[in-house]
């Protein structure tokens, strides 16, 4: 578990602040009424600033605010939510706009609200008022339990990850839907079922299973076990979240949206949950050896009279620096996601070498194609500004004006490309000595010797 922090609050609805390094903050509060969390992207009261008030105007209702304007953005009848006299546990979440909470130990949110225009959230605040003092207990995550029961637990996914421990003996039961609710389509994952000997991929209920690997010993009573989860344009896939290892993966030939994801146990298993911000689900994958460098592919084509193996920068584009899925304005549109999502422009180091890619907004990171396979960073570097062009060429060629984006852990300079590939318009690098434009998709780095390069 993260670090719990112990904070007494006057009555005095002055905020105490305290950084944040994901995207979720579970607490105990002690108090009458009016416990109030801000988020920020500093520690203190300055606008972006969302304001989740829990138990105000006499403990009988909550709300969210946004930039201490009102009306609120959301109000609910919440009589009697919190105690002066016990801790009562809540969490408080954000993900891709939707700012959410809910009590501890259900998955479920009480209230909720998509901004359109999020912002990265970097602190949290905690204070209260209105006649009320306040003893808190912080820390990150949410954690839950689920009985031996074969009856989900659903909460809301604004990502294409999931990231979760689970401490049970056996059957761990995950599923993705388009609703909080066990409705078609539906994907199930299934770990450490059958006493704990293999585990399955299932689709709507029904069999036979998509996927079914032996897994024996995966789970432990005694102790956590970390798992990711990913679905992205139709491919799902299990990975374990130590090493990164695929544990099994299915593609469905025709996806749907997901929203929501369920929990459960049963046959005879209890388990304990904490289930993580999902956009940190990418980070797994940084904690794999590097794999050897992807094969140099032969140039189709010499480079002609007057173009140059590097170009300037030119025009009025600058590199700036975001993390966790947020978009600084003015961010160039690199292409769209085969669900329709915007992919921006954006790079990030990776093994000495700074590598162009495409930014995600709702996987909460970035990605960059090297070594033959897709690497998720949530700490990336945008590219802003304009105005660009976009001009097809094919293998060696670049053109005059050509935007260089970065360089490998060689040195040779890497350019800005796109691809059309499988419904997607796709970002990544040209390297010109190897005669393609190469992309990140679906878990692989992949090379086209025809695309598109970016000039200013």
């Amino acid at each position: 578990m993260a670090n719990i922090l112990d904070v007494s609050t006057e009555d005095n609805l002055q905020y105490q602040f305290f950084p944040i390094s994901s995207g979720s903050v579970q607490f105990k509060v002690r108090t009458a009424n009016d416990a109030h969390v801000a988020l920020t992207m500093g520690p203190q009261e300055s606008d972006p600033m969302y304001e989740v008030m829990i138990g105000g105007w006499g403990n009988t209702k909550s709300v969210i605010r946004k930039n201490k304007t009102k009306p609120d953005k959301v109000e609910i009848e919440t009589p009697n939510i919190v105690n002066g006299g016990e801790f009562r546990g809540f969490w408080v979440r954000w993900d891709g706009g939707v700012v959410s909470a809910g009590r501890e130990g259900e998955a479920i949110p009480f209230i909720s609200w998509t901004d359109p225009e999020p912002f990265p959230v970097g602190f949290v605040g905690v204070c209260t008022g209105w006649g009320a003092t306040g003893s808190w207990k912080i820390e990150e995550g949410a954690e839950f339990d689920t009985p031996d029961k074969l009856e989900y637990r659903f909460g809301p996914v604004a990502a294409g990850s999931l990231e979760l421990n689970y401490r049970g003996p056996h059957n761990c039961h995950v599923c993705l839907t388009s609703g909080p609710a066990e409705v078609d389509p539906m994907y199930e994952i299934i770990l450490g079922g059958w006493e704990n000997t293999q585990s399955v991929i299932r689709y709507c209920r029904q069999k036979p299973d998509k996927v079914t690997v032996p897994t024996p010993g995966l789970m432990n009573a005694n102790e956590f076990r970390r798992f990711i989860i990913e679905w992205k344009c139709g491919r799902l896939a299990v990975r374990d979240g130590t090493t990164g290892q695929v544990i099994m993966e299915w593609v469905d030939p025709a996806p749907f949206p997901v929203t929501h994801f369920g929990v459960r146990t049963g046959y005879g298993a209890r388990g304990n949950w904490r289930i993580l911000h999902f956009a940190r689900a990418g980070a797994a994958s940084q904690q794999l050896p590097p794999p050897p460098s992807a094969p140099t592919a032969a140039a189709l084509f010499s480079a002609p009279p007057g173009y140059p193996s590097s170009a300037p920068v030119g025009g009025g584009l600058v590199w700036v620096d975001a993390y966790a899925g947020n978009v600084p304005p003015g961010a160039v549109v690199g292409g769209q996601d085969c669900s329709g999502e915007p992919l921006y422009v954006a790079r990030a180091p990776h093994e000495g070498a700074t590598l162009p890619g495409k930014l995600v907004g709702s996987h909460g990171c970035a990605y960059v194609p090297w070594g033959g396979q897709e690497h998720g960073k949530p700490e990336y570097q945008v590219l802003v500004g304009g105005p660009v062009n976009w001009v097809p060429t094919s293998g060696s060629n670049i053109p005059p004006g050509s935007f260089p984006g970065g360089e490998t852990e060689d040195g040779e300079p890497l350019f800005v490309g796109r691809v059309n590939h499988e419904g997607s318009i796709t970002t990544g690098k040209v390297q010109q000595s190897h005669g393609v434009c190469y992309i990140s998709f679906g878990g692989q780095e992949l090379g086209f010797p025809e695309y598109e390069v970016l000039t200013s």
